[in-house]
């Protein structure tokens, strides 16, 4: 357990050109062992400072060294290489050889298991494909044979080396089938990022303090892992965005998240959280967070690149 006050903060940027960041900031007190929703802050009505610098200014007033966000925090695998490749099918960029050879291996075991006992992989398909209501999603992880047809046809589609880095397929390799299952998405890390708002912010971070670390998370596997830990139920995520029960799933899921994780929520900040989804996606950053200064979040393999990215995967 950490043994001196310490913060962290998060920004959630995904959105429009007119949505409203907000910037989390939660902080940790030894004397009372006990996590605050310190500040809950929204640029866009920052009337006093342009909102960019309203960023630089909050930084530097709660002296901030981690921040969360949940935009890209690194380029896509071909982005620096300075070899003369004859096109992206050939790329010769090690990493990008590396994650194709990861996936051409999985493709190749599952056909393995096709040609192998097809009677058998059909039954088994199915079953698979079969709605069932009390069925887990975690009961077998996404890369695990046999693989579904949802993530076959992502694998089939390739590793984009202009377009996809290696973390990218690590997290395809353990959340793309629980996350199209339960949010009816899929995990993109570009795709899912205007170029507006990656441009914005590569140049507002040219003018944070070197001090600071930047780090990426994401708000659905934050979920996926709140859920696989039992502090959430699987109905609290999938009203969130419900028109009529929406605010009052939200205020639900956040008390059992303030009960199992420790943190106090003022009245105010309660209110915000539950009104404004960007608020919310920004606490769920946060989460991630505070899950990384208590050295809990998932350790990933050098082959993904983890020190690039500063992905955070928590472990509650």
């Amino acid at each position: 357990m950490i043994q001196q006050i310490q913060n962290i903060a998060s920004l959630s940027m995904r959105g429009g050109r007119n949505d409203n960041f907000y910037f989390t900031l939660i902080e940790y007190y030894p004397e009372s062992d006990r996590w605050f929703l310190k500040s809950l802050l929204p640029v866009k009505e920052e009337e006093a400072v342009n909102q960019d610098e309203a960023i630089r200014a909050w930084i530097d007033s709660f002296q901030i060294t981690d921040l969360v966000l949940d935009i890209p925090q690194s380029r896509p695998a071909c982005y620096h290489c300075e070899l003369d490749c004859p096109g992206a099918e050939s790329c010769e960029v090690t990493s990008v050889k590396e994650t194709r050879r990861q996936i051409k291996n999985l493709l190749n075991e599952d056909q393995k298991l096709l040609a192998s006992n097809p009677k058998k992989y059909e039954q088994e398909r199915n079953l698979a494909d079969e709605i069932v209501f009390n069925r887990s999603l975690f009961d077998k992880e996404t890369h695990t044979h046999l693989l579904s047809r949802s993530f076959k046809r992502r694998l089939k589609k390739g590793f984009i080396p202009y377009w996809n880095r290696p973390i990218d397929f690590y997290l395809w390799k353990y959340y793309y089938d629980p996350i199209l299952e339960l949010f009816k998405t899929s995990y993109d890390s570009f795709g899912n990022t205007s170029l507006m708002t990656l441009s914005r912010f590569n140049y507002i971070k040219r003018h944070f303090p070197k001090s600071v670390h930047l780090h990426e998370a994401n708000q659905q596997i934050v979920l996926l892992e709140l859920l696989r830990s039992k502090h959430l139920l699987r109905k609290d995520i999938e009203l969130i965005n419900d028109i009529e029960l929406g605010f009052e799933t939200r205020l639900e899921l956040i008390k059992k998240i303030e009960s199992h994780l420790n943190i106090f929520i003022y009245s105010h900040d309660l209110e915000i959280l539950v009104k404004k989804p960007q608020a919310f996606d920004s606490f769920l950053l946060a989460l991630a967070g505070q899950n990384y200064l208590l050295n809990k979040n998932i350790i990933m393999p050098q082959w993904a690149y983890p020190d690039e990215t500063r992905f955070i995967i928590p472990q509650f």
